[in-house]
């Protein structure tokens, strides 16, 4: 075989890989590399913030094209609306407990604690103005209007971006035809920031590689144990959310048996654990919801995939885990507003950032730059990544489901005869389509 073939082999065989093996092959790459080169791996550290200088390009215009795309996007009848609102708010009051559980399991667990990891100059001193000069909540709360929308894009001031990304989605949905145009527009921008996203994500791998060489060279291997906490910390979380919260909510607000629901979501769980794509599961989620649940075929048919759309319980519980670790292991104390900011943005954001490849990055991205806290910390995180986009896929999938049945419920349209059925649809072969 010639080297030429070989090569080509090779390279075809680098190309075929999923993106979360290239970006671990990268990640235990950068490390060996970094362990061996010690301090010098610092020259490689600038192709890893060529990495996260394009990931922090994508933010503003991601989050506001996306926002008003998901909100134009919604039907507007009387009961779709209405459905809508009700699905809009679980989804979101959910969301905001998940990411409290996460950063709760990040002060109690402390990941990050004792690293004595140092970002560079100029957002060490950034992080540690923001901590000492926190704002007050009503201060926040007054802050989430933007006074001038063109300075808050051009400002990365993101609870601000979210905010009118609403306003002016609703608005345009109120004008109807004449908003038709624009409505178009934003689509296309959208679709485009999706495959600008798609684009960054594959130099992934290389990024990562090189961050996690310098990380390793600069600090040594003892950095990355913690890892493991956090690992643990994300997993406790989702288990908690899903046993608690969930089930919680089932027997509470719909009084229904738990257990049944649980039973009922295995196969779309098994589906989300192991593709990681909450639209990837999406029919099967449908037919757990029908066939399992009870749920009628409208009310499953639309908000599951709004849940698909805008439902990231469980990666806003990792932002939490996430946020704590970096902020712990960079010396930086987070205040109380800064928790407060850190639940309202990643509540927010997931309206616009669920379904978009490297979903999680880009939530945890907004979460540090909202506080200040260093964007190194993503390549320590992005090496676990697809370990920790199992189990909150997972979540995020059981939390659609959970809805679907409480809007059953309320709307009169849930067969408690089939929910409460001894043995529900469990196929494996379903899993596997």
């Amino acid at each position: 075989m010639s080297t030429a073939t070989a090569t080509s082999q090779s390279g075809g065989l680098w190309s075929n890989l999923a993106l979360w093996k290239k970006i671990l092959i990268g990640m235990i790459a950068g490390v060996l590399v970094g362990a061996i080169m010690g301090p010098q791996a610092e020259v490689l550290k600038p192709i890893g913030s060529l990495f996260i200088n394009a990931i922090k390009m994508l933010i503003v215009p991601l989050v506001f094209c996306s926002l008003v795309v998901g909100v134009t996007s919604m039907q507007d009848t009387a009961k779709m609306g209405r459905i809508g609102l009700k699905a809009i708010i679980i989804y979101l009051s959910t969301t905001a407990v998940a990411i409290s559980i996460g950063l709760g399991l990040g002060i109690v667990l402390e990941p990050g604690a004792g690293l004595n990891m140092q970002a560079e100059a100029g957002a060490a001193a950034a992080a540690a103005a923001a901590a000492k000069e926190a704002p007050s909540l009503v201060t926040t709360i007054l802050g989430l209007i933007p006074k001038n929308p063109i300075e808050a894009l051009a400002g990365g001031k993101i609870l601000q971006i979210i905010v009118f990304a609403l306003g002016l989605g609703i608005a345009l949905n109120l004008i109807g035809e004449k908003g038709a145009p624009a409505v178009k527009i934003f689509n296309s921008l959208a679709e485009a920031m999706y495959k600008l996203t798609e684009l960054v994500m594959r130099f992934a791998p290389y990024g990562i590689f090189a961050l996690m060489a310098w990380v390793a060279g600069k600090y040594g291997l003892e950095v990355l144990l913690p890892l493991v906490k956090v690992i643990a910390a994300v997993f406790a979380g989702c288990i908690l959310h899903v046993l608690v919260v969930y089930s919680g909510a089932i027997s509470l607000l719909a009084g229904l048996k738990p257990v049944q629901y649980l039973k009922g979501i295995l196969n779309a769980q098994m589906m989300a654990f192991t593709s990681t794509s909450s639209s990837g599961t999406l029919p099967v989620s449908i037919r757990c919801a029908r066939e399992n649940l009870g749920v009628s075929k409208g009310t499953a048919s639309f908000v599951l995939p709004l849940g698909a759309t805008i439902n990231m319980d469980g990666t806003a519980l990792y932002q939490g885990v996430c946020a704590l670790f970096i902020a712990q292991a960079f010396g930086i104390d987070l205040s109380m507003a800064d928790y407060m900011t850190i639940i309202a943005t990643a509540t927010l954001a997931s309206i616009g950032t669920a379904g978009v490849p490297g979903a999680g990055l880009i939530m945890l991205s907004l979460v540090l730059t909202t506080v200040g806290l260093p964007m190194e910390g993503l390549a320590i995180i992005a090496g676990i990544d697809r370990i920790l986009d199992m189990a909150r896929t997972c979540v995020n999938v059981s939390g659609d489901l959970m809805v679907s049945v409480l809007i059953g419920k309320s709307e009169g349209e849930l067969d408690e005869n089939i929910y409460n059925a001894k043995d529900p649809v469990i196929e494996p072969e379903a899993v596997k389509a």
